[in-house]
């Protein structure tokens, strides 16, 4: 026996992985030799050979599966996060700001920090701005009315035709046109100055899983509605008017009960060219009451309608019932109908929202409140109709 022979080393061949494609060809070749084996020697398959020749099949459909995956795959489009906008960093960065301050974290970088005014931190705009659209979503009002977003005084002309319109009439030649005609108008929307608090727990703000934001935008945003949508439909006497000053009026028979012709009065006080975006407004109550009504027919005036804005419709109308509103009260006006774009709004867009973190440091809470400037009257007249109660 030779050394050589002994030292030798047996030579190791490394070939790479067969493809799915390659293997899927051998086990079909192997699948081939199975029934070729069995048919030359005239007989069927033995069980082992009847349950590798099903083997095969499994793996060859997995082995078909995945080509199709993968061809599948390629099709697809990767899609690239999109990268965020200037705008939408700055807003993240006044978020987690307003966050901190609250809290009473201080950040390394400056210029993400609120500044501190003598009466607290000025709330950054995008939240202001937030607050803002939360508050035209929960007041339909608000959102229905015509807004304009400016500070000072604004004057809207509007033409008058109460004592006259513009008409046309046969003329002979040689003969003087009479002038008949309105007149321009216009109604001075100011700014009004209002407030609201919010006290926010310690106790919630130092819950690290306590969404402070959205809590202070939803909280806001509520108080704020509620007081806007109030002052909207029922002004107050040298401030904001409202819908107060609405001309055209239905007077009820009763005092504390309305009947299907009233209704039909009310809504026809509002001409045809305004009904298409017209609206009913009315308290709960009367609502209720409403619904008790039928026609001539028997059928009832006021539907559920899963169409309507509000869920339901009268003669034709979604109906929106608001606790700003007074019931069927004697003497108070119980209903509005129309369209209300009818109604001008003025916002000052300079909406100051403010932190106060010492003032109730007693009572262990953290105040935020917010000022607003605003105005509202009557912008068109004959868009715009209520109903009154008699006077008890």
């Amino acid at each position: 026996m030779s050394y050589q022979n002994v030292l030798a080393k047996p030579v190791i061949e490394y070939r790479s992985m067969p493809t799915l494609v390659e293997q899927r060809n051998n086990l079909l070749d192997e699948a081939d030799n199975l029934v070729k084996k069995a048919k030359e020697e005239t007989r069927a398959f033995s069980d082992d050979e009847s349950k590798r020749f099903d083997d095969i099949k499994k793996e060859v459909d997995q082995i078909d599966k995945t080509l199709k995956a993968e061809e599948e795959a390629r099709s697809f489009d990767k899609k690239v996060p999109a990268k965020k906008t200037e705008e939408e960093e700055k807003v993240q960065a006044e978020e987690r700001a307003f966050t901190n301050y609250i809290r009473g974290v201080v950040e390394e970088r400056a210029d993400v920090n609120l500044t501190a005014g003598a009466n607290g931190a000025v709330i950054p705009s995008s939240i202001a701005n937030k607050i803002i659209q939360k508050v035209y979503d929960i007041s339909p009002i608000y959102q229905l009315a015509t807004r304009y977003n400016i500070g000072g005084t604004l004057s809207i002309p509007y033409y008058d035709e109460t004592a006259g319109t513009i008409e046309m009439a046969y003329a002979e030649e040689f003969v003087e046109l009479e002038s008949t005609s309105g007149k321009f108008n216009s109604i001075q929307l100011k700014g009004f100055l209002a407030g609201a608090l919010s006290k926010v727990s310690k106790s919630l703000i130092n819950n690290s899983q306590f969404d402070i934001v959205n809590f202070v935008i939803n909280k806001m945003a509520e108080s704020i509605a509620k007081w806007i949508e109030n002052e909207l439909l029922n002004g107050t006497t040298d401030k904001i008017t409202g819908l107060s000053t609405v001309s055209q009026t239905v007077t009820a028979a009763a005092a504390t009960a309305i009947t299907t012709d009233e209704l039909i009065d009310l809504q026809e006080e509002v001409p045809d060219a305004f009904q298409g975006s017209s609206i009913w407004i009315m308290n709960r109550s009367t609502r209720k009451a409403i619904r008790k009504l039928k026609d001539a027919d028997g059928n009832y005036l006021l539907n559920r309608d899963i169409s309507a804005k509000w869920g339901y419709t009268l003669l034709g109308k979604d109906v929106y019932t608001s606790d700003n509103v007074a019931g069927m009260e004697a003497g108070k006006t119980a209903i509005f109908y129309g369209d209300m774009s009818g109604l001008a709004v003025k916002l000052s867009e300079d909406v100051s929202i403010e932190v106060l973190r010492e003032k109730y440091a007693t009572q262990h809470a953290i105040g935020v409140v917010a000022w607003i400037e605003m105005d509202s009257k009557v912008e068109n007249a004959q868009k715009i109709a209520k109903l009154v109660m008699k006077s008890a």
